[in-house]
């Protein structure tokens, strides 16, 4: 999208100065507003014409069913499928009777603007009615994060040429017709009027609508009030009916002359409150959101984005398509978590309903990463939702067979929604990303509290699912077999690294955690004896290494299995997935997104520089990144071992991911993790910050195409800024007590208010490896001239 000519590179915003309807559904997805409570896809005011409409709740889904060819013990019964809630977001204009449709009549001008500052949608258009009557629109949209339940829109409209009767029509509207599901009629059978009626009311300007899901039992309410400036002969007035609550105000505008709409709106769900409290609470919200007024929450909205943008910017010189897209990016990881609330993060966040609003494993590992050290309270609170779903976790697991605690690979409500065992169940993985991302919020924020009330019983639980799921060999050695690791083109295998590198560190940390709180400990019956039980099956991790090859096994076997041929695969042909069968490409040596890779950059204590090296230029030509997932974690690693260029590239197609389109889906929502990787990509790559055992280590070092990058981040309760150059690198403690950090391994304290500057040690990069033919990323501006390395054999 950013390279149609319609859309700007600016810094602080998201420009669009023509409508493109080709990307409109594109253009839905990057423009949504959310605050982790409430979803508003970027859709038009008048809401035609569409892509896809978008108004979500987090949480609020619909079940429905699983099928299997053929039944098997332990299968998922029901899945869940994000919904489209009642829609807030309506304003229908009249021109003299004919409809402000953009694909009727003259679009003079039209132009929408994104600010990360202020978090406002802002939207200007100029056009001709088919009979020639003029007007101006202008209109203001935001999603508020400091009042959650809320959402607001400001509407004004202005003729310009002749005297012009205007009939605005703000609505509340339930069930909207959406577009085909797919080719799954079940699917769609779902997803069409989701929502049974249960309350509707109109009346001078407060309009309400309560639903109830039909299958999830789940009861939806959408209040909206209204405040209306204009001629004095504007007249105002309501009306209701099951789907559908309007407001409407007509007037006559002369030219030059205005009528102004100020909407608000709450929203609210449960499972379990009765009919009259949910219209209570829309209510109690309306009334604060009124209070307040527009102007207010305008300006709340932009103090609690200068907060924010404070301690989590990241600066960029040399490459303004970075510097917009990292900031785009930090924008939409914000509006994913930060009034989440003890719920999840969705791969897609509330932006649209791809993946059908499932929060996957990358929430912890990625986005949960980079909310731990720009926004840490948005960062607790989904793993609040993960310790509330333990019980669903507890019960998966006595499913399977296994002690402890098993956690979904996708879900909404707690429960397993992947039909595909191979892929779902088997990925037991997410139980240590869990942990990992326990660990990292703990050791950032020293949250005690957080400690003793949920992150105890995670690492609890979910060191016991890996010593019941691996065993010891007839040497002592602990494999954990029949797995499947962050890469899903290989299933079902024994030892896989990164599986058995992170169930090692979560067993660790339980059992340090355990010994911190012993009173605690004995209530969830962990003992002496099962602290060292722990602490012994990590310490006899099996960790499959080929010695002839030199490099670590991304599982078992791995390097023995024949290689892929990409020199026989037409680049149309991917992602593999929709053109092989699984069956073949489990078999091959060939890897969907970085797995062994991801080992490295999260557990990089378990490998020596030379390891890294050797295994990043074995497993670079073998990776696809058929995931959105793949690029950030390669351009870290990329840069660790001395390839900044290719790291470059790496990051661009990361921070491109939704403004490019690159994997041709962001019409279903963004790429929630592949945006948090963008920061990643720079902090953890270009800017080296590692942690371990309570080390803040950094080793900077910049691409030739970047002039400077600065970034701040939080780290053990203080806020450190560090600027790094070609040559520099400058840490400052903007906040809180002296901090002991590493700079390229040598101890360094930082004290308030006074920098300290320390050289980067000049690189020889080595040679470049491959990529599979075809797939390397695209170069961003530099050596253009330069050939492609060959792909393997």
């Amino acid at each position: 999208m950013i390279t149609h000519p319609a859309y700007a590179v600016e810094p602080w915003c998201l420009r669009e100065t023509a409508l493109n309807l080709d990307v409109l559904p594109q253009s839905e997805s990057v423009f949504a507003l959310a605050n982790g409570h409430i979803g508003w896809r970027g859709n038009l005011d008048e809401g035609e014409p569409h892509g896809l409409p978008g108004s979500y709740l987090n949480g609020v889904y619909e079940l429905r069913p699983l099928p299997y060819a053929e039944a098997g013990y332990g299968y998922p019964e029901s899945g869940q499928t994000v919904i489209d809630v009642t829609n807030g977001k309506l304003i229908r204009l009249l021109v003299d009777d004919e409809p402000f449709d953009l694909r009727y009549g003259r679009l003079v001008a039209h132009e929408r603007v994104l600010d990360f500052r202020s978090g406002l949608l802002t939207r200007q258009a100029e056009w001709t009615s088919p009979s020639g009557r003029t007007v101006r629109v202008r209109s203001t949209r935001l999603v508020s994060f400091t009042q959650r339940s809320v959402g607001a829109i400001a509407y004004e409209v202005e003729a310009v040429d002749s005297e012009t009767r205007i009939v605005l029509q703000s609505e509340l509207v339930a069930n909207e017709q959406l577009p085909a599901a797919g080719g799954d009629p079940r699917v769609a059978a779902v997803l069409e009027s989701p929502l049974v009626p249960e309350e509707h009311a109109a009346e001078e300007g407060r309009l309400r609508l309560v639903h109830r899901t039909q299958r999830s039992g789940l009861r939806v309410a959408a209040a909206a009030e209204h405040r209306v400036d204009g001629p004095q002969e504007t007249k105002k007035y309501s009306k209701c009916s099951e789907n559908l609550s309007r407001f409407t105000v007509t007037t006559v505008l002369r030219p030059g002359e205005r009528l102004r709409l100020e909407k608000m709106v709450a929203y609210g769900w449960s499972g379990v409150r009765s009919l009259s409290a949910m219209h209570d609470q829309v209510d109690a919200a309306l009334a604060g959101a009124k209070s307040t007024g527009w102007d207010g929450l305008c300006a709340e909205q932009r103090a609690y984005l200068d907060e924010f943008w404070d301690r989590a910017d990241v600066e960029v010189d040399g490459d303004a398509e970075i510097q917009q897209a990292v900031r785009f990016a930090l924008f939409h990881v914000l509006q994913a978590g930060a009034r989440a609330e003890c719920r999840a993060i969705a791969a897609k966040g509330l932006t649209g309903p791809g993946y059908d609003g499932h929060s996957f494993w990358d929430s912890e590992t990625f986005v949960l990463q980079v909310l731990t050290c720009t926004a840490p309270l948005a960062a607790a609170q989904p793993l609040r939702w993960r310790h509330a779903t333990l019980p669903a976790a507890l019960k998966r697991a006595r499913l399977l067979g296994l002690q402890g605690a098993a956690f979904p690979w996708r879900t909404l409500n707690g429960d397993e929604c992947s039909a595909y065992w191979p892929a779902g169940t088997a990925a037991f993985h997410v139980n240590a990303d869990i942990a990992d991302a326990v660990v990292r919020y703990m050791t950032a924020t020293g949250d005690e509290v957080f400690e003793r009330e949920v992150g105890m019983e995670l690492l609890i639980q979910t060191a016991r699912l890996w010593r019941s799921l691996g065993h010891h060999d007839h040497q002592g050695e602990f494999h954990i077999d029949g797995v499947t690791g962050p890469d899903e083109y290989s299933a079902v295998a024994d030892d896989n690294v990164y599986t058995n590198l992170m169930a090692q560190q979560n067993l660790r940390a339980a059992a340090d955690v355990a010994e911190r709180h012993p009173d605690l400990a004995a209530e969830f019956g962990v003992d002496d004896e099962e602290t060292a039980a722990w602490r012994d099956a990590a310490a006899r991790m099996a960790l499959p290494f080929d010695p002839v090859l030199g490099v670590h096994e991304q599982s078992r076997g791995f390097t023995g299995h024949q290689h892929w041929d990409f020199a026989g695969t037409d680049t149309d042909r991917y992602p593999l997935l929709l053109h092989f069968p699984y069956f073949d490409i489990y078999r091959k040596q060939v890897v969907k997104q970085a797995d062994l890779v991801l080992a490295m950059v999260l557990r990089g204590d378990a490998f020596t520089d030379e390891q890294k090296a050797r295994n990043f230029a074995y497993y670079e030509p073998l990776t696809v990144r058929d995931s959105s997932l793949s690029a950030c974690v390669q351009a870290v690693m990329a840069a660790e071992v001395g390839h900044l260029r290719l790291a470059y590239d790496y990051l661009g197609e990361a921070a491109m991911m939704d403004l490019s389109d690159l994997e041709s889906n962001t019409r279903d929502g963004v790429h929630i993790a592949s945006l948090a990787g963008t920061w990643i990509a720079l902090v953890s790559g270009f800017g080296g910050m590692r942690q371990c055992d309570g080390v803040v280590s950094f080793a900077p070092r910049l691409p030739e195409q970047l002039r400077r990058v600065a970034f701040t981040v939080q780290v053990r309760q203080r806020r450190l800024r560090v600027e790094i150059t070609d040559s520099v690198a400058t840490y400052t403690l903007v906040e809180g007590p002296e901090l002991e950090i590493e700079h390229f391994c040598e101890p360094l304290t930082v004290t308030p208010g006074r920098s300290e500057s320390r050289k980067v040690p000049g690189l020889q990069e080595p040679p470049e490896p491959a990529q599979p033919a075809g797939r390397r990323p695209a170069h961003r501006g530099w050596a253009a001239t330069r050939p492609e390395p060959d792909g393997p054999a």
